[in-house]
């Protein structure tokens, strides 16, 4: 029988799912977190390790010769060493599209917060300044209208495509900037563009790409200073794509009227995060992937994608069974 860690299941599981899908799949011990110096006795004897967050390093994995199969979590493969696991016969898999509606739902809810300023208004109004108001009406904040307004998705994967949809039924302007080449139908609104035309045009910005080398800190001092005056920035993506300090600054100094992050460079954040100062930023403790629909969905998938693996490796299958194969585990 196969023997299944599973290093940080909290966030997945909080307690209102099952992890039968998974636990019958073999003899199977789920923590809730796993501290880095746990990892390596946790997982002794192993061979099925199950990650979201818990990085499984180089030298994490020379540690666990018993493994032949990592799990993730998540979308975002960062956490596995890739090209250890490619020399080493290990295969990695993980969960594309499970958070894509929920995802989606969240920025728009942080656009719509951003425009229409609805828990502003209503904080002001349980404070009394309705009740004291010689008008029947008041407003705090301008309220902005989508209608008409452009929006830029950088990135056009699952959650991108999604993104454009909803904005669509604002009607608003869809602005799309993709490294490969994108076709549309002909009568959609959607138009691929550079990211300078992207965040020069743009009233709303919103990032839909995953976290590399080459998009580290992508919004810096020298993109914020090409967008839009006046505009605002969503990331419900990664952290590390912005610089904080330099997002900080733009909003400080109006250049950008606001900003909605659900997620941050460092999480949980430290107290001294430039973007907890900003009050024209509304952020969430990384919550849009996190649904009761999307963690449901997320733990099936796992299961399927270790089922396939173990009929792989108990069948001497071909690699290609494997659902979600991110890598080349015969390479």
């Amino acid at each position: 029988m196969h023997k299944i860690v599973i290093f940080d299941g909290y966030t997945t599981n909080t307690g209102d799912l099952s992890w039968e899908p998974v636990s019958t799949l073999g003899n199977t011990k789920i923590y809730d977190r796993t501290l880095p110096c746990e990892v390596i006795d946790r997982a002794e004897d192993a061979d099925v390790l199950i990650t979201n967050k818990v990085l499984l390093t180089r030298e994490v994995l020379s540690a666990l010769p018993n493994v032949k199969y990592i799990g993730l979590m998540s979308t975002g493969v960062n956490v596995v060493d890739i090209e250890y696991c490619n020399s080493h016969r290990i295969a990695v898999t993980n969960i594309p599209g499970y958070s894509t509606v929920n995802v989606a739902q969240t920025t728009f809810a942080m656009i719509l917060e951003l425009c229409s300023r609805v828990s502003l208004h209503d904080k002001y109004v349980k404070n009394g300044y309705w009740t004291n108001c010689v008008d029947f009406t008041f407003r705090k904040s301008p309220i902005i209208e989508l209608y008409g307004k452009t929006i830029g998705i950088v990135g056009y994967g699952n959650i991108g495509k999604k993104v454009a949809q909803i904005a669509q039924g604002f009607d608003m302007n869809v602005l799309v900037y993709a490294r490969r080449q994108l076709s549309f139908d002909s009568d959609t609104s959607i138009k691929q563009v550079s990211i300078d035309e992207l965040l020069a045009k743009s009233d709303i910005v919103s990032l839909h790409i995953p976290l590399t080398r080459d998009t580290d800190q992508f919004i810096n001092k020298e993109t914020l200073a090409k967008m839009k005056q006046g505009s605002f920035l969503i990331n419900t993506a990664r952290g590390g794509l912005i610089n904080e300090a330099d997002l900080a600054e733009a909003l400080h100094n109006g250049k950008l009227a606001g900003a909605g992050l659900d997620v941050l460079s460092t999480e949980p954040p430290k107290p001294d995060n430039p973007m907890l100062s900003c009050e024209n930023c509304i952020i969430t403790p990384h919550i849009a992937w996190a649904s009761l629909e999307s963690r449901s969905r997320l733990i099936n998938i796992l299961a399927e994608n270790l089922a396939s693996y173990i009929n792989y490796a108990d069948n001497n299958l071909s690699p290609e069974s494997i659902h979600n194969l991110v890598n080349n585990p015969h390479n």
